[in-house]
This record gives C-alpha cells, sequence and structure tokens, in this order.
C-alpha cells in the first residue's frame, strides 16, 4: 500500500508563487513515476505535470507550462511542485499520484495512488 500526503497548499495572490510537496511512503518510492493533476470547483480533474522515476523525464499541461516546475528528491520520497506566476484560473485541489508504469503519464487512469489533495486558492 503507498500512502501519499500532500503539502504546501495555501492562499496566494496573482503573480505570486507556492510550493507544494508530496511525500510518499509504502513502496520504493525511486521505481513510481509521479504526477500532479488539479480538479477546480465544477470542473473534471485535469492533468497538470508528471516525472519520471529517475526525474530525467518531464512532461506538462500546455497551461502551466513555463510556470510550474515539477521535481523530485528520490532520497527524501518527495515530490515537488514549484508553482510561480500563479493565475486565478490555478485555485484548484492538487493532487499527487504515483504509477509504476515507466515515463511520464498524463492520463488519470494510469496511475494507481493518489494522495488527498491540497488546496491552493489564488486571489486577484
Amino acid at each position: 500500500q503507498v500512502q501519499l500526503v500532500e503539502s504546501g497548499g495555501g492562499l496566494v495572490q496573482a503573480g505570486g508563487s507556492l510550493r507544494l510537496s508530496c511525500a510518499a511512503s509504502g513502496r520504493t518510492f525511486s521505481s513510481d513515476a509521479m504526477g500532479w493533476f488539479r480538479q477546480a470547483p465544477g470542473k473534471e480533474r485535469e492533468f497538470v505535470a508528471a516525472i519520471s522515476w529517475s526525474g530525467g523525464s518531464t512532461y506538462y499541461a500546455d497551461s502551466v507550462k513555463g510556470r510550474f516546475t515539477i521535481s523530485r528528491d528520490n532520497a527524501k520520497n518527495t515530490v515537488y511542485l514549484q508553482m510561480n506566476r500563479l493565475k486565478p484560473e490555478d485555485t484548484a485541489v492538487y493532487y499527487c499520484a504515483a504509477t509504476r508504469r515507466p515515463g511520464t503519464r498524463s492520463k488519470q487512469y494510469e496511475y494507481d495512488y493518489w494522495g488527498q489533495g491540497t488546496q491552493v486558492t489564488v486571489s486577484s
């Protein structure tokens, strides 16, 4: 069983920054590819960013490319999402997810484990 716990969410003004963390436990983290998804009120959950098990490959949704950076520290069993130049439309609950599938994955069904989410609110 894998446990994923997100943290770092909060309220920030437009243009500001936040860094989300996702701490993993329960199996060998360095074998998991990881992803971040988000769900805004009244909308479907959508892909944000993904990173391969080694960290050597990353992939982003067009809406966050150039503003968000996904990274990981396998020694700390943690994946991060650095969010810069935040916009009100980035307001959502952010979830991290884990998969043993290789590479970077952008589809929800490709992920096996999910965290409980952390709220990010960007005020205008």
